[in-house]
């Protein structure tokens, strides 16, 4: 932590920087942590891949175990760390190079700014898999709207950082996203925590679409995961690399 700034990086390299509970407990933690003294957080990933979402070998290791019910794919604790990005007492920033997928692009939806270089690529690729972004849409359509999410689910492919910076998903970018961030900063650190806490409090009082959805999001989301064919699309990818369609 440079105060009043918070360094939040996602590592995970040897699983390509998904997202599993340990993650996600690790983060909140953070945030508990360091939350009521920072004004700014900064949310990084790897060079090469932001976050691409959820670890399906982690989820495929619990079915195998015998642990692959709901409850062990829990959504709403990743749900409410998003939720805290959005409304938490801090500027957050999404600092983004390479690879966004499915709940990654909920980590960048998140966040109040987002800073990309311009290796930064944006997908879901749920549908592919009989599931769809059922956490992620609450927040992606809070702002990109509901056509850009709903063609972004369908489309299931990459999108460039010029795309998404068109479509609003990215705030600015630039070849070198070290200094474009480190000049954000500089503005930034300028505004009081105080004054943060107020205005993002009025902001969410807006448009509390985030709260409001919550509930619906993680039953969908917690649906999907324990359906029985959707499981073994998982399984199968986990162990042959196969997709649903490939023989």
């Amino acid at each position: 932590m440079e105060a009043p700034v918070c360094y939040l990086k996602l590592y995970r390299p040897e699983a390509g920087n998904t997202i599993n509970d340990q993650l996600i407990r690790e983060c909140h933690h953070a945030l508990e942590l360091y939350g009521p003294d920072c004004s700014i957080v900064v949310l990084e990933g790897l060079p090469e891949v932001f976050c691409f979402g959820a670890d399906f070998r982690d989820i495929e290791q619990g079915m195998a175990e015998g642990a692959g019910d709901v409850d062990a794919q829990d959504p709403e604790p990743l749900y409410d760390l998003w939720t805290d990005l959005v409304a938490g007492p801090y500027i957050t920033i999404a600092h983004v190079r390479g690879k966004v997928n499915a709940g990654g692009v909920g980590f960048v939806s998140a966040c109040d700014i987002v800073l990309a270089d311009e290796t930064a690529s944006f997908s879901l690729s749920e549908l592919l898999f009989g599931l769809f972004p059922a956490c992620v849409l609450p927040f992606l359509i809070r702002r990109v709207g509901h056509g850009k999410a709903h063609y972004m689910t369908l489309l299931n492919k990459p999108i460039s950082v010029q795309q998404a910076f068109s479509w609003g998903l990215v705030d600015a970018y630039d070849a070198d996203s070290v200094s474009l961030l480190r000049k954000h900063l500089l503005r930034l650190r300028r505004i009081s925590k105080s004054s943060v806490a107020k205005y993002k409090t009025y902001m969410l009082s807006l448009n509390n679409s985030i709260v409001r959805e919550k509930s619906q999001a993680v039953r969908a989301n917690s649906e999907m995961f324990s359906d029985i064919d959707n499981r073994e699309k998982i399984s199968r990818y986990v162990q042959t690399g196969k997709f649903p369609w490939e023989v």
